[in-house]
């Protein structure tokens, strides 16, 4: 069984390809993770910080040659 890592993506990248990754992950479109983010951001307000954090985290995707 192949086992699933979260990277950030590299096809799904709007800024720092944290929600591209996320929806990769989870196997969703990546538009529902963005507004859920930004509902996120202006409901609760930690949002954007939780996102930069969530970008030097998480390991950018590898390349495949």
């Amino acid at each position: 069984m192949e086992s699933k890592k979260l990277y950030r993506s590299k096809n799904q990248r709007m800024i720092c390809g944290v929600c591209g990754g996320i929806a990769e992950y989870f196997n969703i479109d990546p538009t529902i993770i963005r507004l859920a983010w930004v509902l996120f951001c202006v409901a609760g307000g930690s949002g954007l910080l939780v996102y930069f954090i969530a970008a030097i985290i998480i390991p950018d995707e590898p390349a495949v040659y």
